[in-house]
């Protein structure tokens, strides 16, 4: 790759994806607030959704976890704590990988049930089924990374990585040259892993920021129905 298109892809693309990430969420929020949502069909091959469901976001919530703590945490606290790069490459290689394949098994189930059940493939939008494509390709990467970063246990090319990361949102323009002499595989992971956050605003994974917290303090209602006319009476449960 040319100095010229590996600054491009790893030194200005990250910020033309992050902005469209934040701009984007912030302004469908406050413009179309009643799409933000998953758009369930969880009425339809329910088994297989739950399984997919569960393996799939378990194994993504780990990953996901992993990487920002991975390479956004301060090279200096892991060596503080005397956390070794060795240490730290093959605890990557070894939870990243259960949390990659619990994620794409729950991911090509979920992929199934969208293109191959004639019920959920009419109930879904091109978005719906793009998003967990792309989902399944970029954990299809990352495991294919794993062979790869079994040459590099000493950790080096994690601390690229993480130099990378960190440079990004510390505003240091030689970022990309961290990333410059990296597998192509690793390339491939990043890139595709910007995309999505670049078109995160316009899918359902933006119900990932909904978290329903005030549920937890909502007080109880109740739906009664009156003798005769059938109206609805809304109040709060009775003490």
């Amino acid at each position: 790759m040319s100095a010229y298109l590996n600054t491009l892809v790893f030194g200005i693309y990250p910020y033309i994806a992050l902005t469209v990430l934040i701009l984007g969420t912030v302004i469908r929020y406050d413009r179309e607030p009643y799409s933000w949502r998953s758009g369930s069909s969880q009425l339809l091959r329910r088994k297989q959704l739950i399984w997919g469901s569960v393996l799939f976001h378990a194994g993504v919530l780990v990953i996901f976890a992993g990487h920002v703590v991975g390479l956004l945490t301060p090279i200096w606290i892991f060596d503080a704590l005397g956390i070794g790069h060795g240490a730290k490459q093959v605890l990557a290689v070894v939870a990243g990988g259960i949390a990659g394949v619990m994620g794409i098994v729950g991911a090509t189930l979920l992929v199934h049930r969208r293109l191959f059940d004639a019920r959920v493939r009419a109930a879904s939008t091109v978005s719906d089924t793009m998003i967990i494509i792309l989902l399944w390709l970029q954990l299809l990467l990352g495991l294919g990374t794993i062979p790869v970063s079994l040459h590099h246990l000493d950790g080096h090319e994690m601390v690229e990585f993480m130099s990378w990361a960190q440079g990004i949102f510390t505003f240091n323009f030689a970022a990309s040259s961290y990333v410059a002499d990296a597998a192509w595989i690793f390339k491939a992971h990043i890139f595709l892993g910007l995309t999505i956050l670049l078109v995160f605003p316009f899918t359902r994974l933006v119900h990932m920021l909904s978290v329903p917290v005030r549920y937890i303090w909502r007080p109880g209602y109740q739906v009664a129905r009156q003798k005769g006319d059938g109206s609805r009476i809304n109040g709060k449960l009775a003490e």
